[in-house]
């Protein structure tokens, strides 16, 4: 079935939508007599006491009324977030944009470079600044968008103009005081290259932005992420309409990813930053991500190294395995509940090393036989460390080399596509097929 701008595809039970009767399948086209854009708008506009919901159902418009009783939740889940067409485009040209990076023939969605600031203030996607205008920054302040999350990557102007390869990147400082004037709180990240924005570049940054807090509440610090396609440059890819129309394509630009000698002194760099800030600040204000420790064999900090910081920076790979021994007790009952008595964990070559350690305490507390089994990411190269980029093709060779227990436990974050479907658009189902095992997930 199609939906169409502002379709409506549930209503809560008891909500102040199903009282008014709406119902799932109507287009809401304004509230309050407001028109709407996305669904910043009917948070807003149903800010009210009394609502007036003016929809289309089967072609008719239709008004329906109802009062908004105090705390009580509105109701709705719409198709899309956005009602006035596709999210915005980066119009960047990062030659280490991991988008342009993918190999053609995936799903659409794989291919979007979305740099829309609505989305990042619903979805804490991360946005350059780069594509603003002056209505769109009005409407940030009078609608009190925050927090908001913006890549830097760099502060130094002619550093990011040309990592970005936007001429009108390097306004970043000042861009970013005008959405601390508006009382936006922003979360930053810099993604590093070698020898491009590290070093001395990432001193500047850290001292930039730390001279913002707290309205710059956080930097993360964050590898370059490479595939075979950016690492090796096998030509430049098209992925069709949605990114043709940025021009974006995968350049070939001696890109590498860092060595453990460099990941450490890089780690090294930071954590002086960070234990610096501590002390200036009282939060350590600037965070590296996982792989950084991972990869330098440094062992990881506890959650209290983040300050409460994991909500809005954990998606970017910074504070994962905290948050996951923290979490273990709970996850290794529902693991030891999958039952036996063998049982095979797949996950990234990243993660494989720390996950193997819970295995065998898990293995000793309980008698439950349990392997780690490492995937080395064939599809995308083996510079993809991380689980959530699996695919069930690079799975199923990985698992054809042993004999697996008899049940396999498999990342949920390999599953986020439509329909639950891997990056090779394959289900958990094709994993049971493929082995004749019982397939379950787990986060």
């Amino acid at each position: 079935m199609a939906h169409y701008p502002a379709t409506i595809v549930s209503v809560a039970p008891r909500s102040t939508a199903a009282r008014a009767g709406l119902r799932a399948g109507d287009r809401l086209l304004a509230l309050n007599g407001q028109p709407l854009r996305d669904v910043i708008d009917v948070q807003v506009y149903a800010d009210a006491a009394d609502l007036e919901f003016l929809v289309e159902r089967d072609g008719t418009p239709l008004t329906l009324r109802a009062r908004r009783r105090y705390g009580q939740p509105l109701g709705l889940e719409f198709a899309e977030p956005l009602f006035d067409g596709p999210p915005r485009v980066c119009r960047n040209g990062c030659d280490f944009c991991f988008v342009a990076q993918m190999p053609p023939g995936l799903r659409r969605s794989l291919y979007l470079k979305d740099d829309d600031y609505r989305l990042s203030f619903l979805h804490g996607n991360f946005i350059t600044l780069t594509n603003l205008s002056e209505a769109d920054w009005q409407r940030i302040g009078e609608q009190y968008l925050s927090p908001l999350y913006v890549s830097v990557h760099a502060t130094e102007p002619e550093v990011r103009v040309a990592l970005l390869r936007n001429p009108r990147a390097g306004a970043i400082l000042e861009q970013l005081r005008r959405l601390l004037a508006l009382r936006v709180e922003v979360h930053t990240q810099a993604v590093l290259v070698p020898g491009r924005n590290d070093g001395p570049h990432l001193e500047r940054t850290i001292a930039d932005l730390a001279a913002l807090y707290p309205g710059v509440r956080s930097l993360s610090v964050v590898p370059v992420g490479l595939t075979r396609w950016g690492l090796h440059g096998e030509g430049t890819t098209d992925h069709g309409p949605q990114t043709a129309q940025t021009g974006a394509r995968a350049r070939v630009a001696g890109l590498r990813p860092y060595t453990e000698t460099e990941a450490g002194a890089v780690l090294e760099q930071v954590l002086a930053w960070q234990a610096r800030l501590r002390r200036e600040l009282g939060v350590g204000f600037v965070y590296p991500s996982d792989e950084w420790y991972l990869r330098a064999g440094v062992p990881l900090p506890s959650l209290a190294a983040y300050d409460g910081a994991l909500p809005a920076v954990i998606e970017n790979g910074v504070g994962m395995v905290a948050s996951f021994l923290a979490e273990w007790p709970r996850m290794q009952a529902r693991l030891a509940a999958f039952g036996g008595p063998r049982q095979t964990w797949v996950t990234g070559t990243l993660f494989a090393p720390v996950l193997a350690e819970r295995a065998a305490a898990l293995s000793t507390a309980t008698g439950l036989a349990v392997e780690v089994v490492p995937v080395p990411n064939r599809f995308l190269g083996e510079t993809v460390t991380v689980a959530g980029l699996l695919t069930v093709q690079d799975v199923l060779a990985a698992l054809a080399e042993r004999a697996p227990g008899d049940v396999i436990v498999l990342p949920a974050a390999m599953f986020r596509g439509p329909e639950g479907r891997a990056l090779d658009d394959h289900t958990v189902a094709a994993v049971a097929t493929a082995t004749g095992r019982r397939v379950e997930v787990s986060e």
